[in-house]
């Protein structure tokens, strides 16, 4: 049987109270080309081991003393959230065949061993369970692709109304205040008419990345297409704290840039606003923002506004 590299590589934990029992297998392991072995006699150890190592496949024997593989099954489940026991239960006894594959083991082997039949099991659980994990993988790289702007890897409007919901939920149920500085590019265009589309598609980028360096690793910056960006602070002890995050980014966009051997100059206005003050929801804290981002516009750019107070607000519209 041809296998793959990366099968041999698959990490295998060998779990059985008999010594013999435990060398016999890893020597048909290795003479295959294993070289990722590990065991352990005392079924007690498998869950730590296996939620420190996440194995790729492991061989249970079923009938072992203080724990039994029936109970060794129940706990990795614990661990493998997505219902996925990488796991080959060892027995001498037939009727445990079906009632460890109802428990959620995948395969079984035999007592006494058959080389043949162990390594074609092994082999064909390791060739699933790596299948799997790639499917896995990629499909968290598609949700991934799904949250987040193709451009510059900001989150996107669906990330975005997901994160100032919870940014939301947290302040409400904690009594706390949250904020959002919603940010526009002064004079973007001209950079794109005079150096390309291109050239402003590498400062979009080169923004995002300075926007990112000035918040915490629990904020949100977002883009929302063309050269708005939208930052959420999840949690801000007040107004002056949001406003000094906005003053943050506003001097680090402002910073010069060299882009395809072009010395490049752009600012930044920004629109502050805080929940609950200028809103109790997020279309209502993001429309506060862009009124007071079209404030900091109107006076001359690269500055910021803080939003009106909602029912101040509402006075003046009346």
């Amino acid at each position: 049987m041809k296998i793959s590299p990366d099968i041999l590589l698959g990490k295998i934990l060998i779990v059985d109270d008999q010594e013999v029992n435990v060398l016999l297998l890893n020597h048909m392991l290795r003479g295959a080309g294993y070289v990722s072995i590990m065991s352990t006699m005392d079924p007690g150890e498998v869950y730590e081991l296996h939620r420190k190592n996440n194995y790729d496949l492991i061989l249970l024997d079923l009938q072992m003393p203080g724990m039994d593989g029936f109970q060794v099954l129940e706990r990795l489940k614990e661990i493998e959230l997505g219902g996925y026991l990488p796991v080959i239960v060892i027995t001498a006894q037939p009727r445990h065949k079906l009632r460890a594959l109802q428990a959620g083991a995948k395969d079984f082997i035999s007592k006494p061993f058959e080389m043949a039949e162990v390594l074609a099991r092994v082999h064909n659980m390791l060739e699933v369970r790596l299948l799997h994990e790639a499917a896995r993988n990629h499909g968290k790289a598609l949700e991934s692709l799904a949250l987040k702007d193709m451009l510059t890897g900001l989150a996107n409007r669906w990330l975005l109304a997901d994160r100032m919901s919870m940014a939301i939920a947290h302040a409400c149920r904690n009594k706390s205040i949250m904020a959002v500085v919603y940010l526009d590019l002064d004079g973007f265009k001209q950079i794109n008419d005079t150096l390309g589309h291109g050239a402003g598609d590498v400062l979009l980028k080169m923004v995002a990345g300075r926007l990112v360096e000035k918040v915490r690793e629990e904020d949100t910056v977002a883009r929302l297409g063309g050269d708005e960006f939208i930052i959420v602070l999840w949690q801000v002890s007040g107004i002056d704290e949001a406003t000094m995050v906005a003053l943050k980014v506003i001097e680090a966009v402002s910073q010069p840039y060299v882009i395809e051997g072009h010395p490049v100059s752009i600012t930044t206005s920004a629109g502050v606003s805080i929940y609950p003050d200028h809103g109790e929801d997020a279309d209502a804290l993001m429309k506060s923002a862009d009124l007071a981002l079209y404030e900091a516009k109107r006076a001359g750019k690269n500055a910021y506004r803080i939003a009106v107070r909602a029912e101040l607000s509402a006075v003046v519209r009346s």
